[in-house]
């Protein structure tokens, strides 16, 4: 059967609750260590001399997320590699070829497993290192400026408090930017990089098979709604591990005909071969973009003669801008619910469900106007850790 990134999916949801589960905790930490004494007179002194114990706190949880994230993540690139190569077998198998590799009990490569937990590292190191001091910071900021609003008699202590807290929500515990400049809150970002690498896992575990029976050709799916980086590569035959850029190649047909002969099979004459046309290696097309987070696209191997350029399914009157909208309204769906945990009190928590409630309407509206989405629920969800 072919592989593709959504073979992963599900264990990068699994590692996206352990962090949505810690950011859930520190908003509800830190709303409860402002929300403490809070009618006091004294209420800022008392807010800074308890800083440390919001550290300490603080730090338990991103020690927590750490070790469990860090064993979750070993176990998800295990299970994708496997998946993908099991994949292989099961291709190759119906289609009467690898019969060695199907009998074989192989375990993952180590190293391309331990190559992919080491990026996954370099990846996610940066958020580890800033949940302190981002929800410490952001304490400290809340503090100097609810108790230099109420000095200015502009609001209450209260308000002051929650529409400082709120921003921060809005923004996510941590508000990482990668390299490209784009912006993501602590849950968001575990997940792309978690779905990236088990998806290079499941892909990487398919190709070794591939390659352990001497196939060097693999071909790409027609998947509908398509985003520009994978379009060019649609339907296209890439080489696992040959030349880059287009190229053909004269290859043996990896079928050819046979013709009776006093009774048997035989094959008469020369094995026949085909022109293969290559848009270029698998490297090539993964680093232009294929096989991103959330493609939809998949991976077979290529028999020279037998196999046939696929065919998506017409999708009329969806577009990739819908998928698009729809992601749209996901993140406005977990932003509100993020507001909604870091809410002090019953108004500003029931403002947030309030606001929730209307973008699930909004969902529901935008899946049924397009017969060819459909939603996803765990990815509107964020868990909250008690």
């Amino acid at each position: 059967m072919p592989v593709s990134p959504s073979m992963a999916e599900d264990l990068a949801r699994e590692v996206r609750v352990l962090y949505e589960g810690a950011e859930t905790a520190l908003l509800e930490r830190l709303a409860a260590a402002l929300e403490a004494d809070i009618d006091s007179p004294r209420w800022a002194e008392l807010k800074l001399a308890a800083v440390g114990n919001l550290r300490s706190a603080v730090e338990e949880i991103s020690a927590a997320l750490q070790q469990d994230a860090d064993g979750a993540i070993a176990q998800a690139l295990i299970t994708a590699y496997n998946r993908g190569r099991s994949a292989a077998v099961l291709e190759m198998g119906a289609l009467d070829i690898g019969r060695e590799l199907v009998a074989r009990d192989a375990l993952p490569n180590a190293a391309a497993v331990d190559r992919l937990a080491a990026s996954m590292a370099n990846d996610t190191r940066p958020l580890h290192q800033r949940i302190t001091r981002s929800v410490v910071d952001a304490y400290q900021r809340i503090v100097a400026r609810v108790s230099g609003n109420v000095l200015l008699g502009t609001e209450t202590r209260r308000q002051a408090s929650q529409r400082a807290l709120n921003e921060f929500a809005d923004r996510g515990i941590t508000g990482f930017i990668d390299r490209a400049g784009r912006s993501w809150n602590l849950a968001s970002y575990a997940e792309m990089a978690v779905r990236s690498v088990t998806a290079r896992a499941a892909i990487e575990g398919h190709v070794d098979a591939l390659v352990e029976i001497g196939q060097t050709l693999v071909i790409v799916s027609d998947a509908p709604l398509e985003c520009p980086l994978c379009a060019p590569w649609e339907g296209e035959v890439l080489a696992i591990n040959g030349q880059s850029g287009p190229h053909t190649l004269r290859l043996e047909h990896a079928a050819p005909p046979e013709q009776p002969r006093r009774g048997l099979l035989r094959r008469r004459g020369p094995v026949p071969t085909v022109a293969v046309h290559v848009a270029g290696s698998l490297t090539e097309a993964r680093a232009a973009g294929l096989f991103h987070p959330n493609c939809r696209h998949s991976l077979s191997i290529y028999l020279p003669g037998v196999t046939t350029r696929p065919v998506a399914p017409p999708t009329p009157g969806t577009t990739y801008a819908d998928t698009q909208r729809q992601r749209e309204i996901e993140r406005h769906i977990r932003r509100w619910k993020r507001l909604q945990a870091a809410a002090m009190d019953d108004t500003a928590r029931a403002r947030a469900g309030a606001y929730v409630r209307r973008w699930q309407a909004a969902m529901r509206e935008h899946v049924a106007a397009h017969e060819h989405l459909r939603r996803k629920p765990q990815r509107e969800q964020i868990t909250a850790a008690r």
